[in-house]
């Protein structure tokens, strides 16, 4: 890899670089910023570049690793954060109107922790408004680096886009009903929704409280493994975020998976979806045997139901998360976050306990299915890089949205951790993904598949032409 090409370094050759010296904190963070001047007025990633307070961090970072004080694979490198993350004294949009000019007197967690492990922050990244499925009007939607005309991903879209495009090395993204793996499908990147809880959402606006989990996009699972680490873990501030040990996720990378029990439901992995996706999950089906996965055909329990009611739960605890503001600022809302609020309001505590019932009982379904299996492999979405033009229509068909829903809601209803894996090619270019799921608290697991998986193809090295 010449010079030219530090950018799409993989962010943990990046950290072994910085630690020995052979890389200069300063130096890399001056030219990523100098990349995203030169191409984010064209592909629209970042919501706020923080130039200055990024080479403040640089300037620290180097002097410490110089003086031998090296805080571990985050220090010196530069990231970024999706703009639901509050950060002291900058802007912190959500995507929305009325909070264009907040700046909060605090950091959130996962920035706190980034900052204690010496990241250096490029700056804050777009996504739609409030983080559900459209961006406010007058926010232009990221760009996919791979082309223009195809969707970008949802609500991390942002942090989908910066990371492929190679305008940081990692990025933080949040996921209701698949925003971290949507844009990581789209943009051929590397994405972690962690087990519900694993990571603080303190300091992080709401889309839906019980849903919405926070985690790395990144450009491998071993990227992921450092970011976890750095992230993860118990929060005095969050009575929800889980108490068990932070693992050392990068130490148990190379254990591979021979052995390890993968589940695989033809029958769901299979209706309606396209053939580049179904020859995706089968291609990683084959990979993952050649490991020594013991793979296993299975009956995954049905999802039907629960697809169906997360939007009415998602409405109601949006609308109870923007209390505060709607609808007594109604007006600065865009139709789609308005909409699904009013539905939210106008759902009855009857329907809601009929939701929150069904809810239970696939929790309980999934848990038992996963006595069976250590993982289940499945498609990223029922088709693989699908155009703007075809979602702009998502809103007209109720079939197909649950059909969008149908691989990635149902995980963000049980709060089960997964990885999503670029795992090939359409015939005109565009990346395609496919996921590993795996019982709570296990992405030690994921991240050692996803990592062996890396190990025998090459995939997620492919690069966007920008």
């Amino acid at each position: 890899m010449s010079a030219d090409d530090l950018h799409y370094l993989e962010l943990t050759e990046v950290a072994r670089r910085l630690r020995v010296g052979a890389l200069s904190p300063v130096a890399l963070t001056r030219a990523l910023l100098q990349r995203i001047e030169r191409l984010d007025g064209t592909l629209g990633s970042y919501a706020t570049v923080t130039a200055d307070l990024a080479m403040e961090q640089a300037r620290k970072a180097e002097e410490e690793i110089g003086r031998g004080m090296y805080r571990g694979p985050l220090h010196g490198v530069p990231i970024a954060v999706k703009d639901l993350c509050y950060t002291r004294g900058i802007p912190t949009a959500a995507g929305m109107a009325i909070h264009a000019d907040f700046r909060p007197d605090y950091d959130a967690t996962v920035v706190e922790r980034f900052a204690r492990a010496g990241a250096v922050l490029l700056g804050k990244l777009q996504l739609t408004e409030g983080a559900f499925a459209d961006h406010h009007p007058s926010v232009t939607p990221p760009v996919n680096p791979w082309h223009k005309d195809h969707w970008s991903g949802a609500s991390s879209s942002g942090s989908g886009v910066a990371t492929a495009a190679g305008l940081c090395f990692a990025s933080l993204g949040s996921d209701t009903g698949g925003s971290i793996r949507f844009p990581s499908a789209a943009n051929g990147v590397t994405g972690l929704k962690p087990t519900w809880g694993r990571v603080s959402r303190y300091g992080v606006f709401a889309l839906a409280e019980s849903l919405d989990h926070i985690g790395p996009m990144t450009r491998s699972a071993a990227d992921a493994a450092a970011v976890l680490g750095g992230i993860a873990g118990a929060d005095a501030n969050d009575p929800t975020a889980r108490h068990e040990a932070v693992p050392n996720y990068l130490a148990g990378l190379e254990r591979g998976i021979r052995g390890i029990r993968v589940g695989v439901d033809r029958q769901f992995n299979t209706a309606g979806v396209d053939e580049d996706m179904i020859r995706v999950v089968d291609d990683a089906v084959a990979v993952l045997s050649e490991l020594g996965a013991d793979i296993r055909e299975v009956k995954f329990p049905s999802p039907d139901e629960v697809v169906k009611v997360w939007l009415p739960l998602c409405a109601v605890e949006t609308a109870v998360a923007h209390e505060a503001t709607f609808p007594k600022h109604a007006e600065h809302y865009g139709p789609a976050l308005r909409g699904i609020i009013e539905m939210g309001r106008a759902l009855s505590g009857f329907d809601l306990t009929k939701i929150l019932i069904a809810r239970e009982a696939f929790r309980g379904r999934v848990a038992a299915f996963f006595q069976g299996v250590d993982l289940l492999v499945i498609p990223a979405q029922y088709v693989a890089s699908p155009t703007k033009a075809t979602m702009a229509t998502l809103g007209q068909d109720e079939k197909a949205l649950e059909m969008l829903l149908r691989f990635t809601s149902p995980f963000d209803m049980t709060g089960s951790p997964t990885i999503t894996l670029p795992g090939g090619f359409t015939s005109a270019g565009l990346p395609i993904a496919f996921q590993l799921v795996s019982r709570h608290m296990e992405e030690d697991l994921l991240l050692r598949a996803g990592h062996a998986f890396q190990l025998a193809t090459d995939w997620h090295k492919r690069r966007p032409p920008v």
